[in-house]
């Protein structure tokens, strides 16, 4: 990299900063692995004017990679690679975002350079991704197939895209005083309101499942039935509480752990504690305590995962039984998974995404993954059978298709029975009596709902029947003094009357606007530079492939990632 890295190497990764990203929504998502078969020299066509080299292409290509990894803290996988067309609209906007930084004499010194690279590779150490920042540069990077010099490109601009999209996004900051009370009140005034639900569940009983009924029902919906491709899995797995102690004497040795908690809510207030969901400081303190708890239990687990996938995947010939040949030398356990799907994964492991994504990616040739970081443990897996889909006969989901049938029958009649409610409702209301007493007198159990807002961020009163954002909805597009009409939803459907709009709080509102300033004018920014990348986009990459998509040959020199 730069001549402040290799000068100062002894001190430059010493100091771990907690880094604060400036987010923005860009229209690409840099998370493709880079495309194996790129164009070639003629075919790169030109960003406003200007001709892209070869090298360009290959440098934002590298680039566009690093930031997947820096982004995600994986290398995109072989599924991502699929998908080339993404990876290169994502080369041609960085490149063109790369030429706007030059166009507004947007320079990132070396000192800014190195403190970003720092933090970020701090970021990922701290998660456990990397072990440590010189083993990045001088393990992880050659690895994958790249220099210190890709390293050094993508951290000036990514800088420097975070100083372009400051810059362009200046006028999203300007609000007045009248407009922010404004919006305010918009997102915090409350109204009252109550409800009657209508859920099938109540209509369960009127319901009769007779044998051609429920068969005539499984053949309408064979589709539905269908049970897609699953993966059955063999793991050894390293439960994070086996290495509690540990991770307490690494967090007893975090002595100011609680002075830069006080000094991040010093800097953000209460835009600190709703980042980090807590009440207050005190509580943000124990829930971040956790968080590093949990951290340091993630890493030493992922470290003895790591030291028992090793062997095993140098293990020839390669084959699954391995893994239960080296765990029973090991006298470690291992468990199977009962089949699972790529929507849903292994009901065994919880927050099992990477779990599910890898082991879809097995193969009998390559059947091993790991170490995977879940919720409550680490993971090492080998692929003991896939099963193609199939649509399973009546007889052997006879009770889920019964159940599913009395459930479709019993929200049928909650609907009719929430429609003609509304009829005598509507009639009664105009006549001034009281909705809960109309409720009563047709046998229906109204329900007084707390306060709610645009802000509300949670109504347990109501989310066991509907969701939060469709009664905010009801909520606020009926008019005071009256009943919503019936609504549909999955659990049967629901009417709700808006009693009152309550008085805000303007204490409140005086103690929150500072921290509800900064929260609209940072969306604002990001609203104000997205806009000014679409134009300039729309424009500037007009003469790049990505406009007219032709096809792909490949460029020699691209570089072959590695799994790290």
């Amino acid at each position: 990299m730069f001549g402040t890295f290799r000068k100062h190497q002894t001190w430059l990764w010493a100091i771990i900063i907690t880094v604060i990203i400036f987010t923005f929504v860009i229209y690409f998502s840099p998370y493709s692995k880079l495309n194996s078969s790129p164009r070639g020299p003629a075919n790169l066509g030109s960003i406003n004017g200007e001709k892209i080299s070869e090298q360009q292409y290959i440098n934002a290509r590298n680039e566009i990679y690093l930031r997947t990894f820096f982004s995600t803290g994986r290398w995109p996988d072989e599924e991502a690679k699929k998908e080339g067309g993404q990876v290169e609209r994502g080369i041609y906007q960085w490149l063109l975002l790369i030429q706007e930084q030059e166009r507004l004499g947007i320079h990132v010194s070396d000192d800014a350079a190195a403190q970003k690279a720092k933090e970020m590779l701090g970021l990922l150490q701290r998660a456990g991704v990397i072990p440590s920042a010189e083993v990045f540069l001088a393990q992880i990077l050659p690895a994958n197939g790249f220099k210190l010099d890709d390293f050094e490109r993508f951290v000036r601009h990514d800088l420097g895209v975070q100083q372009l999209a400051a810059t362009v996004g200046l006028d999203g900051e300007l609000i007045t005083p009248q407009e922010l009370r404004d919006l305010y009140k918009r997102d915090n005034q409350e109204v009252a309101t109550e409800a009657v639900f209508f859920s099938w569940s109540n209509y369960l009983a009127g319901v009769t499942a007779s044998p051609s009924a429920v068969s005539q029902y499984y053949s309408n919906r064979l589709a539905v039935y269908r049970l897609p491709e699953r993966v059955e899995v063999s793991y050894v797995r390293y439960d994070l509480t086996n290495y509690q102690a540990e991770a307490n004497r690494e967090l007893a040795g975090m002595t100011n752990l609680d002075q830069q908690i006080e000094e991040a809510y010093r800097r953000e207030g209460t835009n600190f504690l709703r980042k980090v969901k807590a009440e207050s400081l005190a509580e943000a303190k124990v829930k971040l305590r956790d968080d590093e708890r949990k951290r340091f239990e993630m890493q030493a687990a992922r470290k003895q995962a790591a030291d028992f996938a090793t062997p095993l995947f140098d293990m020839e010939p390669m084959r699954a039984e391995n893994l239960k040949t080296l765990a029973k030398q090991k006298g470690l356990t291992v468990q199977v998974t009962a089949p699972f799907d790529s929507d849903y994964g292994p009901n065994e492991i919880p927050g099992a995404e990477d779990f599910t994504k890898k082991a879809f990616a097995l193969t009998p040739d390559y059947p091993f993954a790991g170490p995977i970081v879940g919720l409550e443990g680490v993971y090492v897996i080998a692929l003991d059978k896939k099963i193609p889909s199939e649509i399973p006969p009546l007889d052997q989901i006879q009770a889920q298709v019964v159940k599913d049938y009395e459930r479709d029958q019993a929200r049928g009649l909650a609907v009719k029975a929430g429609m003609a409610f509304y009829a005598t409702l509507t009639n009664e209301l105009a006549q001034g009596k009281p909705f809960a007493s109309i409720c009563l007198n047709a046998k229906l159990k109204p329900v007084s709902v707390p306060p709610v807002s645009l802000s509300t961020r949670d109504l347990p009163a109501v989310e066991d029947h509907v969701s939060l954002s469709q009664y905010k909805q009801f909520s606020f597009t009926t008019p005071i003094g009256r009943a919503s009409p019936f609504q549909q939803t999955s659990d049967g459907g629901l009417i709700v009357y808006v009693k009152e709009k309550l008085p805000l709080d303007e204490a409140k509102m005086n103690a929150s606007l500072p921290a509800f300033a900064n929260y609209v004018r940072q969306n604002r920014q990001s609203e104000a530079f997205n806009e000014w990348f679409r134009k300039v986009a729309e424009k500037g990459l007009r003469d790049t492939p990505i406009a007219h998509p032709p096809p792909t040959p490949s460029l020699s020199s691209a570089p072959k990632a590695k799994k790290s």
